[in-house]
C-alpha cells in the first residue's frame, strides 16, 4: 500500500487550494450570509478539470484517479462544504455511476458534456418519506410502449434547482414495491427539460447556506426507454454503487473541514490572550487542538486507504463506510471544539468556525446517517454482512483512454 503522492497529485492539490483561497474564500462569508449559491463557481471548477476529474479523456474528463478525487474533495471543503457538495453529487454520485453502468450512447449524450462542465448533474434518491430506508421510496415508473412514465418527488437534492441532468431511482415493478423487493427498482437518466419535471429550492436550511439544496417533482414525466441506466431492476445496485462513490468524497471533504477547524483554532490560539498569555498555552486548549490534529490524520488515512483500494479495482463498501462515518463524526467534534477555542467570538459570524459548525452537521445525516454506518461496521465484524461481494466492479476511472 503506497500513500505517496505523484507530481500530478501535488499539482492538483496546489491548484485547487490556490483557486479556493483566491476566488472563493474572500466571498464565502457573504454568500453564506445571503444564502446564495454562485453559479459562476461551476465554470471555474470545470476549467480546473474538477467536474470530470475521474472521467477518462475519451469522454471529456481529466482521467485522474481516486486519490485525485479525494484530494480535490478535501481542498474544496477546506474552503466551504458547498464546494465539496458539487464534487460529490456531480462527479461522484452521477458521473462515476454513468461511466460504470451507462451504454456508449448514454456516455456520449450525457457523460461527455457533464465531464466538460457544459452540463451539471446530480443524484435523486431521497424522498420526503425515505432517506436511509431506500426501499421506502414512493416514486414509480410505469412502462408504456417505448418509454416510462415517472411520478414522484425527490427531496433534499443538492443542485436541485441548478442541475441539467438527474440520475433518478424509482420502482418499475409495482408488485415488488409492495414486497419491498429492491430488484423492482430501476435507475433513469432524466433531463430538466422533460415534460412534467419541476424543481424548487429549500430556503430555510440550517447549514451549507452557500449551496443549492431543494426538491424536484415528476408529474407523469415521460422518459425514453433508452434512458434506463443499467438494466431494469438494477436500480438498487446502481444506487448502492453511487453511494460508495459519494461517501468517499464526503469522507475526504470532512477531512478538509477538520483541517480548516484545526488551522483556524491554531491561528486564534496564538492571537488571543487570557491571563497574560496566548490561550494556546493553556493545556485544555492544547488538548482540543491536539484532538483535531489526531482526527485529521486518522480521517485522511482512512480515505486514502479507500482510494488506494478503489484504484486497485477493489470493492470498498466497508472501507468507504468507515471513512465516511469516522471523518464526519470527527468533523462535528472538531467544529464544536473550534467554536469553544474561539469562545464568545466563535458564536459570532466574524469568524469562520460558526459556519464550520453549521456545515458539518449535514454530513452525519446524508449518504447514510452515522447510525446506519455504525450498524454496517458492527455487522461486518459480527459476520452479518459479507466483507466482500461475490463480484467486484472495475474501477470507474481511467488514467488514460480506457475502453468501457
Amino acid at each position: 500500500m503506497d500513500f505517496s503522492f505523484s507530481d500530478e497529485h501535488r499539482l492538483l492539490e496546489q491548484s485547487v487550494r490556490e483557486w479556493g483561497a483566491r476566488e472563493v474564500a474572500p466571498r464565502i462569508k457573504d454568500l453564506d450570509r445571503e444564502h446564495r449559491f454562485d453559479p459562476d463557481i461551476l465554470p471555474q471548477m470545470a476549467k480546473l478539470g474538477l467536474l470530470g476529474i475521474s472521467v477518462p479523456p475519451k469522454y471529456g474528463g481529466a482521467g485522474m484517479d481516486y486519490i485525485s478525487l479525494g484530494l480535490a474533495s478535501e481542498e474544496l471543503e477546506y474552503v466551504d462544504t458547498s464546494l465539496r457538495v458539487i464534487m460529490s453529487v456531480h462527479a461522484g454520485l452521477n458521473c462515476l455511476s454513468l461511466l460504470t453502468w451507462g451504454t456508449e450512447a448514454q456516455k456520449r449524450q450525457y457523460l461527455v458534456p457533464q465531464a466538460q462542465g457544459r452540463k451539471i448533474a446530480t443524484f435523486g434518491l431521497t424522498e420526503p418519506s425515505a432517506g436511509s430506508d431506500v426501499r421506502g421510496i414512493q416514486s414509480v415508473a410505469v412502462k408504456q410502449g417505448d418509454r416510462y412514465v415517472l411520478t414522484g418527488e425527490k427531496m433534499w437534492i443538492s443542485l436541485a434547482d441548478v442541475a441539467d441532468h438527474f440520475l433518478v431511482v424509482a420502482w418499475s415493478d409495482l408488485e415488488k414495491k409492495k414486497l419491498r423487493d429492491p430488484s423492482g427498482l430501476t435507475a433513469f437518466l432524466v433531463e430538466r427539460g422533460f415534460k412534467g419535471f419541476s424543481s424548487g429550492t429549500i430556503k430555510e436550511k440550517w447549514g451549507i447556506l452557500a449551496g443549492n439544496t431543494g426538491y424536484f417533482k415528476m408529474d407523469e414525466m415521460e422518459v425514453p426507454e433508452e434512458n434506463v441506466l443499467g438494466r431494469p431492476g438494477e436500480g438498487f445496485k446502481i444506487a448502492m454503487f453511487a453511494l460508495d462513490q459519494g461517501r468517499y468524497t464526503v469522507a475526504a471533504g470532512a477531512t478538509g473541514l477538520i483541517r480548516a477547524c484545526r488551522d483556524a483554532s491554531a491561528k486564534y490560539a496564538k492571537e488571543r490572550k487570557t491571563f497574560g498569555v496566548e490561550i494556546g498555552q493553556h493545556q485544555l486548549v492544547k488538548a482540543m487542538i491536539a484532538e483535531m490534529e489526531c482526527d485529521y490524520q486518522v480521517s485522511r488515512l482512512l480515505w486514502l486507504k479507500a482510494g488506494w483500494m478503489k484504484n486497485a479495482g477493489e470493492r470498498t463498501t466497508r472501507e468507504t463506510s468507515l471513512a465516511k462515518w469516522y471523518s464526519t463524526v470527527a468533523s462535528e467534534r472538531a467544529a464544536g471544539n473550534a467554536v469553544q477555542v474561539h469562545g464568545a467570538n466563535g458564536y459570532s459570524d466574524d469568524y469562520p468556525v460558526g459556519r464550520f459548525y453549521r456545515n458539518c452537521k449535514g454530513a452525519v445525516i446524508y449518504e447514510g446517517t452515522r447510525e446506519v454506518h455504525a450498524v454496517m461496521q458492527a455487522d461486518y465484524v459480527l459476520g452479518y454482512r459479507a466483507d466482500r461481494p461475490t463480484r467486484c466492479e472495475l474501477p470507474p476511472f481511467a488514467a488514460g483512454d480506457v475502453e468501457s
